[in-house]
């Protein structure tokens, strides 16, 4: 081997040492990403924010209480604890499983109106809890933290009032209402979810229509050109005998389609329990059983 082919060697085993090299902190400055995007998002699942009026402590230990019972659910993925009557007794005590919470304001920077004390001011209290007490608690229930990857849910809503009939949708401006409400029941079941947009609604000819006997493949295509891994569908029409929604959520999962129905509620809540619902189907928790509001139960009793 000549002089020159040997420095030419040199030259190629030092560089693919070079590109070991790189590669080597590439993979492990991805590893530690991931692990600190895991981390975040398991200490997310312990974090809750309710309402409250004023800052008293006797409204942050009723707040302490919400809090729980939806870090919870949220924890587990389990909508079913819904109202559980075991949970009573830990919401009473709700305060010894806190780590950390901090108030904000809802009406900040607006000036305290004539007729409004400073008591009666909403506020949004965010409560961390200690993630092992959580996991014990959930144990003592019979369940446990959901950890595992979360699909992405592609929500598909029809919502009909009298002569409106629309579907939310991520850009129409008809649905804003809506769209910011799934967001936020999403965020409080721990979910991400997407929305379709008008123009993917159009090129697909989806109408409401075809939300009332979905062809999940069809509706799996938008979703996956939207960024969604598993498809929710809800109906929601206006009963004004109940004053609320009269809803049916539809989801395909492991080759069988699981429905349930809401009675009686607002879209808040109806959306907070179909999110949930599809979380607890995900999560192994089984199915969601159907549900009146507590007016509507005593009167079909």
């Amino acid at each position: 081997m000549s002089k020159l082919q040997r420095t030419r060697r040199r030259f190629i085993l030092r560089g693919r040492g070079a590109n070991r090299v790189i590669a080597g902190i590439f993979l492990a400055a991805l590893l530690t990403w991931c692990a600190v995007a895991m981390a975040a998002a398991s200490t997310d699942l312990y974090r809750t924010k309710v309402t409250v009026t004023g800052q008293g402590e006797a409204n942050r230990i009723v707040g302490f209480a919400a809090a729980l019972e939806d870090v919870l659910i949220k924890a587990s993925g389990a909508q079913k604890l819904s109202g559980d009557r075991r949970l009573a007794a830990y919401k009473a005590k709700a305060k010894d499983y806190v780590s950390s919470f901090s108030y904000r304001d809802q009406f900040f920077g607006k000036p305290i109106r004539d007729e409004q004390g400073t008591r009666d001011r909403p506020f949004d209290l965010t409560v961390e809890f200690e993630e092992g007490k959580i996991d014990d608690l959930l144990k003592t229930l019979g369940l446990k933290p959901w950890l595992s990857h979360r699909p992405r849910l592609a929500v598909f809503v029809e919502m009909e009032q009298g002569a409106k009939n629309y579907i939310v949708t991520m850009d129409g401006p008809q649905s804003d209402l809506q769209r910011g409400a799934l967001l936020a029941a999403a965020d409080k079941r721990g979910m991400d979810i997407v929305l379709p947009g008008m123009a993917a609604l159009a090129k697909s000819n989806i109408t409401g229509a075809e939300l009332r006997a979905p062809s999940f493949p069809a509706l799996a295509r938008v979703a996956v050109e939207e960024g969604g891994e598993v498809v929710l569908v809800g109906r929601l029409v206006w009963d004004d005998r109940d004053l609320g929604w009269a809803t049916q959520w539809q989801m395909d999962w492991h080759g069988r389609t699981r429905r349930w129905q809401i009675r009686g509620v607002t879209f808040d809540e109806t959306f907070r329990r179909g999110i949930g619902g599809a979380a607890q189907i995900l999560s192994g928790n089984g199915d969601p059983v159907a549900r009146s509001s507590s007016a509507e139960e005593n009167r079909l009793h």
